[in-house]
């Protein structure tokens, strides 16, 4: 189900291979409340470092995050000050072309890794992924962050609160250097549902902590892992103040249900299971 508030816009840049849809970008109305949880590796790649640093950049910021641009076929790992330089020039890139700052943007990478990010490449796709955008290219999105998966990851559900229809859909890849505490991966969920942001956080750590952290193939933990949660505040419900709170409950059980669907998804399509 398309989440109201989110749009994904895709196409193909070329980063390792052609004819591929390699470079996806994820659109935030303004007022979206944004969690994310990285890899515990103690060697983080560039867009790991980049993200840490943008999220606490906005904390307690009004204008908030705004869009999401993630790219396959290069991890942008292992790659020194040049790979965090290339990593936020298309950070710089992105906020140019929405009129943003660079801070509002996250950057996610996947793929190979010690080679150096095209970030030339994704720059020249990012026109051509802006007119994509779309809130039904939930799908289409799964597809474009796949690596080494053999099928796309996606689900979604419908719950509601105080008589009001809420959304939840997820997309994640992974299939290889999988291990509890993350995994190469990625996953993104977002709903419609109201929340603060003063929440977000902790309901990321507690989604991951009940499905991706408990994941297992190989044994390896990767340097890119990332899983963000968003919640664009669209929906006409009061507002969750408390994960505790009736709506708080059932909102995080609905998420949780379709991380767990996620997860379970990359251990079913893992490397030679």
């Amino acid at each position: 189900y398309p989440v109201p508030g989110v749009r994904w816009g895709i196409t193909e840049a070329g980063i390792r291979k052609a004819n591929r849809k390699d470079l996806a970008v994820l659109l935030l109305d303004e007022g979206a409340s944004v969690g994310a949880v990285f890899t515990q590796n103690r060697f983080c790649a560039a867009p790991v470092q980049i993200c840490r640093a943008h999220l606490a950049a906005n904390a307690g910021q009004n204008h908030g995050i705004r869009a999401l641009l993630v790219n396959t076929g290069n991890a942008n790992a292992g790659t020194g000050q040049d790979g965090l330089i290339r990593a936020q020039s298309t950070c710089i890139e992105l906020a140019r072309a929405l009129n943003l700052s660079p801070e509002q943007i996250l950057p996610f990478s996947t793929g190979v890794i010690m080679e150096p990010l095209p970030h030339d490449r994704i720059a020249a796709g990012i026109p051509a992924a802006l007119v994509d955008a779309r809130a039904d290219n939930w799908a289409k999105a799964a597809e474009a962050i796949m690596t080494t998966d053999t099928v796309p990851k996606a689900f979604s559900t419908r719950i509601t609160l105080d008589g009001t229809l809420v959304t939840v859909t997820g997309i994640s890849k992974g299939a290889g250097m999988i291990r509890p505490n993350m995994a190469t991966m990625l996953g993104f969920l977002a709903t419609d549902a109201c929340m603060s942001q003063g929440l977000m956080a902790q309901l990321a750590r507690e989604l991951a902590e009940a499905s991706f952290n408990r994941i297992t193939i190989d044994g390896d933990t990767s340097t890119n892992d990332s899983f963000v949660v968003i919640a664009t505040n669209q929906a006409a419900h009061l507002p969750i103040t408390s994960l505790d709170s009736t709506n708080g409950q059932a909102l995080r059980a609905a998420m949780l249900g379709i991380a767990q669907q996620l997860a379970q998804a990359i251990v079913r399509d893992g490397e030679g299971a």
